[in-house]
């Protein structure tokens, strides 16, 4: 038999006769007259090509068709009834999808327990997490493969053509091998790190935090001398381990123990680099699950002094 579409109507008096067991009562229960739905019965059975009830005129019962298709079509009817609901979820960014793209150091900090409890208030929003450097990010959110991400940049920039949410602000520390002399020396102030051989990230990955640390040097007089360059902080703070160099991280990068680095501040005075970290999106009112995280995270963030 070729598939045909069945109305929903049909299913819907379909489970009240096999429910009521008694066509009066489930047209009474339907709001309609006993003969239209006798008919209907009759029409499903007619297109389904089954028998679906067994009548006489003292009992009706379900044939094992009937019985067989009848959790089906309850279960049918129950997320019918559903779609109004979460139609209106959906439009309140309660249901849905999110994707999310980040930086590694947000894994460090915020991001783990924001993902948690946004969850556990919103089960219904399924999160794409995609770890990634800030230039493939914007390049990402151009192209709406995401729709938002959390980006690592200088204080007082925000990447052109984006809205941007910022979400923390913190000081750049020094990673340095354990076996290094500055490691476990005083007081460390910027004059005894200027000479110090770099491990640092590519300028395209995050021109701003880049061109801040140079600034840092050039502020000082000097020149920073890059040994290294590596994409991913894990890996940065690894190649400063095998005693590679030293590398400006972001103070949350403190809770990457990694064996044979130690983090050290650095005295700067005003020369001291600090890092931000935002979040960026196109269009917040093309995807209410983004709508939603925002709000979510706005209520997260630490009030500035």
């Amino acid at each position: 038999m070729n598939d045909v579409w069945i109305e929903l109507r049909l299913w819907r008096q379909f489970v009240a006769v096999a429910e009521e067991l008694h066509f009066g009562r489930a047209a009474a229960r339907l709001h309609m007259t006993q003969p239209p739905l006798t008919q209907a019965i009759a029409a499903l059975e007619g297109l389904l090509g089954v028998r679906l009830f067994d009548r006489t005129k003292r009992s009706v019962r379900l044939t094992s068709a009937g019985a067989a298709l009848l959790p089906s079509a309850q279960d049918l009817l129950a997320r019918a009834r559903e779609l109004p609901v979460r139609a209106r979820a959906a439009a309140a960014g309660e249901l849905g999808r999110l994707r999310l793209a980040f930086v590694s150091t947000v894994g460090f900090s915020h991001l783990p327990e924001w993902v948690r409890l946004f969850r556990t208030q919103f089960p219904d929003v399924k999160i794409e997490l995609v770890e990634a450097t800030g230039d493939v990010q914007l390049a990402a959110l151009q192209a709406g493969q995401v729709d938002a991400g959390f980006v690592l940049h200088a204080p007082g920039f925000t990447p052109a053509g984006l809205n941007h949410l910022r979400v923390a602000s913190e000081p750049l520390i020094l990673a340095l091998p354990d076996a290094h002399p500055l490691a476990v020396s005083g007081e460390l102030r910027l004059s005894d790190v200027l000479a110090q051989p770099l491990v640092m990230f590519p300028r395209h990955i995050a021109p701003s935090l880049h061109d801040a640390v140079f600034a840092v040097y050039h502020g000082a007089g000097r020149l920073p001398v890059v040994t290294q360059e590596a994409i991913q902080m894990q890996t940065i703070v690894n190649l400063v381990s095998a005693g590679l160099g030293v590398a400006w991280v972001p103070e949350s990068v403190r809770q990457f123990q990694r064996p044979g680095v130690r983090y050290r501040e650095v005295k700067a005075g005003r020369g001291a680099a600090w890092c931000e970290t935002s979040l960026v999106w196109v269009d917040a009112d093309k995807v209410p699950a983004l709508a939603r995280f925002l709000a979510f995270v706005k209520t997260q963030i630490t009030p500035e002094r």
